[in-house]
């Protein structure tokens, strides 16, 4: 099976876009052009922002419609990440709650992709 390998964000300014994902992942780039960032993760798949008005074919959609997950082992570490992510000027849609599933909250970046930080209920 093929497995995934790039998660590809359409923005308007990928510099500006660039500057907040650096801040949040605590990592540089490691490819940077007017219209197109490059993130290598520790996991291995990297993030991609690609400047909306460039990509072939042309989105349909703008951000929001769907969420990138970074799953933590412990309900502490989302309060921890959320203070972080907050202090570094994140937008938050949704404080820490405890769900369903467990421990939660949700940013947004300036295009209106999501970011859902979490600990499942049973690894904590």
């Amino acid at each position: 099976m093929t497995e995934p390998t790039n998660i590809l964000l359409y923005v308007t300014n990928p510099e500006a876009s660039a500057r907040l994902y650096a801040r949040l992942l605590g990592r540089e780039p490691v490819e940077a052009s007017p219209t197109f960032v490059l993130f290598a993760l520790p996991s291995g798949l990297a993030l991609s922002l690609w400047v909306r008005n460039d990509v072939v074919p042309a989105p349909t959609q703008a951000g929001g419609g769907g969420e990138i997950g970074f799953r933590v082992d412990t309900a502490a570490r989302v309060d921890a990440i959320h203070a972080a992510w907050q202090a570094e000027g994140a937008e938050i849609l949704l404080q820490p709650t405890d769900l369903d599933f467990g421990r939660s909250f949700v940013a947004v970046d300036p295009d209106g992709h999501r970011l859902r930080v979490y600990a499942r209920a049973e690894d904590q």
